[in-house]
């Protein structure tokens, strides 16, 4: 019994110090496959690190910082434009960038965005569908650039967008523009330079005529007086050339065509659309005067119509604005006779049958209307003298029933406008 339990307390030992014994073992394990990771660790990693990282670090890391960061490292780029779009104060400097970059002076990725193709700077005779640089710097005077960097780079009408496509402009590109607009409303539309070409002539003239006279009574620098005589007589005949025509046209205006709050083309909608006359100048047949069309006939049509071909939305939405708004576009007048002269439309469109060509021109082949007769007396005698009385009238049977008669039987082949008093003084002058 005793040996059984020597033995039994023997084994029990050795079960006690193999659970001891076993975690030391692999402690040893460990401490072997680190003293081998290390030396693995030293013998490779460093050099790999000396070899490969530093190479990639000072090549790659270094070219990509110095290329990217140089340029794009500034305040501005900083900045989120919604930052950029609030800067409200601009330097000398900043305003001529941005003068340089309405003009077109300033290439953006070798591409140059020109405003100034689109937007005149100067007075035009031709018409530019397109709204001047005053009225579109008026226009957004009092919004912000971030406005204004809408209507560039993301247009909702149909031509905006052909006309800014491709635009590349950085928030800092249009706060700059911005900032000339501005700067725009304060230096206004350059008018045309006068020509000065005959006042000059007319001075010279003068002058010699003056002082060929004086040397002619007191005869100091000419000794031949014929020279005098000869100067006298060229620039006496030039200044009265001079002086009687323009006397003549004192007061008429022909080819007078001024710049219209609305650019409104006759040639788009008599003339493309087929648009009869009367139906905008409705009182032409009934009144002294052909009128004005009013807004509400405007909108007969635009309406629906808000998009033109040429002019895209900012015409016709003047149009609709002023309507809407209840406020007449005011128009101006082109064709205007003196006071002093009677003129009716009913007379001469209704009565006579004239087509409204006979005065105005080829209108619907005009884009930008102008003033084509001069308005003169003579002008208007003339047409009496050769146009003929339109005898198929009502108007003409009933108060010239003789000379009907007459036409009728044979007697007479025609008859003039002078024949039934137009050239007396009292049917126009009264």
């Amino acid at each position: 019994m005793y040996f059984q339990a020597r033995k039994i307390k023997y084994i029990l030992t050795l079960i006690f110090l193999s659970f001891i014994i076993a975690p030391a073992l692999s402690n040893s394990h460990q401490v072997k496959d680190t003293i081998k990771i290390q030396k693995k660790d030293t013998a490779k990693v460093q050099v790999n690190d000396t070899t490969k990282v530093p190479v990639n670090d000072t090549t790659k890391v270094q070219k990509k910082d110095t290329a990217n960061l140089q340029v794009k490292d500034t305040l501005k780029h900083q900045l989120p434009d919604s930052i950029i779009y609030k800067q409200t104060t601009f330097s000398a400097e900043e305003l001529i960038r941005g003068e340089r970059l309405f003009f077109g002076l300033v290439y953006l990725e070798n591409k140059s965005v020109n405003c100034v193709s689109c937007h005149n700077t100067n007075i035009s005779d031709t018409l530019n569908w397109n709204p001047d640089a005053l009225e579109i710097s008026r226009k957004y005077l009092n919004k912000s650039a971030f406005d204004l960097s809408k209507i560039l780079l993301k247009p909702l009408g149909k031509k905006m967008k052909e006309v800014h496509k491709g635009f590349q402009l950085t928030s800092e590109d249009i706060v700059l523009i911005k900032a000339y607009m501005n700067k725009f409303v304060d230096i206004g539309i350059k008018h045309n330079k006068p020509v000065i070409t005959n006042l000059l002539l007319l001075i010279i003239a003068f002058v010699l005529f003056l002082l060929s006279t004086i040397d002619l009574i007191i005869r100091r620098i000419f000794k031949n007086r014929q020279i005098n005589w000869v100067i006298i007589t060229v620039t006496g005949i030039f200044i009265t050339w001079v002086l009687a025509v323009n006397a003549i046209a004192f007061g008429r205006a022909k080819g007078y065509s001024p710049a219209q709050p609305i650019k409104f083309s006759h040639a788009v909608h008599a003339g493309q659309n087929k648009t009869d006359c009367n139906y905008c100048h409705y009182t032409a047949k009934i009144s002294k005067t052909a009128g004005i069309p009013p807004g509400s006939i405007c909108m007969n049509c635009h309406l629906l119509v808000r998009n033109g071909t040429r002019s895209g939305a900012t015409e016709i939405a003047k149009v609709v604005g002023a309507y809407e708004a209840n406020k007449p576009v005011e128009w101006i007048r082109i064709y205007k006779l003196p006071d002093f002269v009677f003129f009716s439309h009913e007379q001469h469109v209704s009565a006579g049958g004239i087509n409204c060509e006979a005065c105005h021109g080829k209108v619907k082949e005009m884009d930008r209307l102008y003033q084509v007769p001069d308005l003169s007396m003579g002008w208007c005698v003339d047409c009496h003298k050769t146009r003929k009385v339109n005898f198929s009238n009502e108007y003409y049977k009933t108060y010239y029933s003789d000379l009907y008669d007459s036409l009728k039987a044979g007697k007479i082949d025609s008859v003039r406008v002078i024949g039934i008093g137009g050239r007396d003084c009292g049917k126009c002058h009264y």
